[in-house]
């Protein structure tokens, strides 16, 4: 009875040892990674998904030196129609039209879209010589991510470009400033500490990071002549920049731009 006894008292001495650990355990099984940083479709949306298939075979149609990730900011590159504001290909084709340039931009992406993108063959088998992130302003739109959530899909972006273009340089962009509302702008500036903290002075190899805010600010504020989206109608919120404000975007990176592809500055 006694060696009855102590297998009883062993056996329950282990599967209390079990239990805690599971209790020790539970925290870490329990936590979801941020929204942001997790690959979502949006193929049900009929022109998102057209154009996710017109990259795919753009895409290897012709050899890809430069390549661009982002949201419509970026897309509005492939706007050529008048008024002048709103006619971004001559600032395209001067600044990137021979540079075999890929635009992966799409209009309403967060980091989540662009990760779900990346990882379903927007950049399989291609090996740019340079990637332009600028991403994470729609997180502060109808998502209203924190900015910690913002900079951990941010954070995600960069780290799905090295693994998926790891001969790649890459040039991020800091978030641009727009006049949406308190929580955007603050929001916006967290982000751009963090980044600058995280990816400034070369901290990363391979990432080259650059704030252009100024670009598009008057007195510390967002300046609505840099922006279309008050010329539309019915007006919105400063937050796309205009064609003569998105060259101006593209001389301010230019320096960095060109020597990270080994060419002339297109900006002189």
């Amino acid at each position: 009875m006694a060696g009855i006894r102590m297998i009883r008292a062993v056996l329950l001495a282990a599967s209390l040892l079990v239990a805690a650990s599971l209790l020790v355990a539970a925290p870490a099984f329990a936590e979801r990674p941020p929204p942001s940083t997790v690959p979502v479709s949006r193929m049900d949306t009929p022109w998102w998904r057209a154009r996710h298939e017109a990259k795919l075979i753009e895409a290897h149609r012709a050899p890809v030196d430069l390549v661009f990730l982002g949201d419509s900011i970026t897309q509005n590159y492939e706007k050529s129609a008048p008024p002048a504001w709103q006619d971004f290909a001559p600032v395209w084709q001067r600044f990137y039209g021979d540079r075999h340039a890929l635009n992966l931009g799409f209009v309403g992406d967060a980091t989540s879209h662009l990760l779900w993108r990346m990882e379903h063959g927007e950049v399989d088998g291609l090996s740019p010589k340079v990637a332009i992130i600028l991403i994470g302003a729609n997180g502060m739109g109808r998502l209203h991510w924190s900015p910690e959530v913002n900079i951990r899909g941010i954070e995600a972006v960069v780290a799905e470009t090295r693994r998926k273009l790891p001969a790649t340089k890459i040039l991020l962009l800091a978030v641009l400033p727009s006049d949406r509302n308190a929580y955007a702008t603050q929001t916006t500036a967290e982000i751009n500490r963090a980044l600058a903290a995280e990816y400034g002075n070369d901290r990363v190899p391979g990432v080259t990071y650059q704030d252009v805010g100024a670009v598009l600010t008057r007195n510390g504020a967002a300046d609505h002549a840099q922006f279309l989206d008050p010329l539309l109608t019915p007006p919105a919120p400063s937050l796309h920049p205009t064609a003569e404000a998105q060259a101006r975007i593209a001389a301010a990176i230019e320096p960095a731009l060109s020597a990270l592809l080994g060419d002339r500055n297109h900006a002189r």
